[in-house]
């Protein structure tokens, strides 16, 4: 699994910080969450969150931000092994870095942030649409939660709205 922060500014200029953790095998998001003040300690519960007790990662891919510094003891305590990206290096942790881009080019770039709920609800409806709807190339063109392939002779196709109208899933309904 991977995981990373990035920033989006509000419409009054504030700071909001996204954390996005990333299992790599169906590139599936496990958890995401936002906060003003991504201290250790909100970062460590975020973790706790995430993995219950017996669903831990053996391994957890992030970079040297000092959000994640301090969180060693909790890493530990849930016997995840650390592995820390070199200095200046995104590419070691490419899988979510292209996530982020996603999020970014696909969604908070075509709106404007008002607060943190706003952007945890325009967030859980990225998710949502990135889970079940997003297809993509390493996967064999399909989403990281698989969809059955609909034959031609199902019916007819009805687009369905998601992310608030920006982006839309297509599926064959009975006549």
């Amino acid at each position: 699994m991977a995981a990373d922060l990035f920033v989006v500014p509000t419409v009054t200029f504030r700071l909001l910080f996204v954390l996005v953790i990333l299992v790599h095998d169906r590139r599936r998001i496990i958890h995401t969450d936002v906060t003003a003040n991504p201290t250790a300690g909100w970062v460590s519960q975020q973790l706790r969150n995430a993995f219950p007790e017996d669903e831990a990662p053996r391994y957890l891919v992030h970079d040297r931000d000092g959000a994640f510094a301090a969180v060693a003891t909790t890493v530990a305590g849930m016997r995840i092994e650390a592995v820390r990206t070199a200095p200046r290096s995104p590419w070691q942790n490419a899988y979510v870095e292209r996530l982020i881009g996603s999020i970014r080019r696909e969604c908070l770039d075509h709106m404007i942030v008002v607060n943190e709920v706003g952007l945890r609800r325009v967030l859980a409806s990225y998710v949502a649409y990135y889970m079940r709807s997003r297809t993509h190339l390493a996967l064999a063109k399909d989403s990281p939660e698989p969809r059955p392939v609909q034959s031609a002779s199902t019916g007819r196709i009805v687009a369905t709205p998601e992310v608030g109208g920006l982006h839309h899933r297509y599926d064959r309904v009975a006549a």
